[in-house]
């Protein structure tokens, strides 16, 4: 009996190490793999800002450069808090990429983010995430078709607050053969976000006390 209680015990202390053993390589595998996962997922978030603002417009790192958005901003329409990007070109903040959702899809929300120039022009504009028919109303998707880059360069006054619209709706945009609500809800939310942009000026641009840009 007691050289099976000692066998036991020598058991239980050997199973003991075994198992700190194993939890000490699993911590040391993730603090050791945790940094480079970080990194790939920086990296990835760049990339898709540096599609709309490239890096030879600015001298910063956007990703370090923000302002925290939440649920309750008005026009931007976000389920959850996000960040908007500034983009410098030695202290002038030069544009600024907003993340807005669209609640209106046709399946569902829309995520996208929108690239504001201190002009008030659009510098660009991503979709980044949707789940719309493949076929139609993917073509929101910059993969699928190149229907979003028709948004670069527009603004608050171009077209008019009345003509940002797809055709159907007597606007300017382009709607998809048999899908309107798609483009539809994806015009609304880029024109909100270009509102929410000349309301809050000051603040993103770090401009100082002056008037918004032509609204009309």
């Amino acid at each position: 009996m007691k050289m099976l209680g000692q066998s036991i015990t020598r058991n239980s202390v050997l199973l003991a190490l075994f198992a700190v053993c194993t939890t000490l390589l699993i911590v040391g595998t993730h603090l050791s793999t945790k940094a480079g996962i970080a990194q790939q997922i920086r990296e990835a978030e760049e990339k898709a800002l540096l599609q709309i603002v490239p890096r030879e417009r600015h001298d910063n790192s956007m990703l370090d450069d923000t302002l925290t958005v939440g649920t309750d901003t008005a026009g931007l329409g976000l389920r959850t808090e996000k960040r908007i990007y500034r983009a410098r070109r030695g202290q002038d903040v030069v544009a600024v990429i907003i993340p807005a959702t669209a609640h209106d899809g046709y399946t569902g929300d829309i995520d996208l983010i929108v690239g504001v120039n201190v002009d008030g022009t659009i510098a660009g504009v991503r979709v980044l995430n949707h789940r719309e028919t493949p076929g139609l109303g993917d073509k929101v998707d910059l993969r699928k078709s190149d229907w979003i880059l028709d948004f670069s360069g527009r603004s608050l006054g171009n077209p008019t607050i009345k003509q940002w619209a797809v055709k159907k709706d007597k606007g300017v945009f382009d709607q998809f053969t048999g899908a309107t609500i798609t483009p539809r809800a994806v015009v609304g939310v880029i024109l909100r976000t270009l509102q929410f942009a000349a309301d809050n000026r000051t603040e993103l641009f770090e401009l100082g006390d002056e008037p918004a840009g032509d609204a009309s």
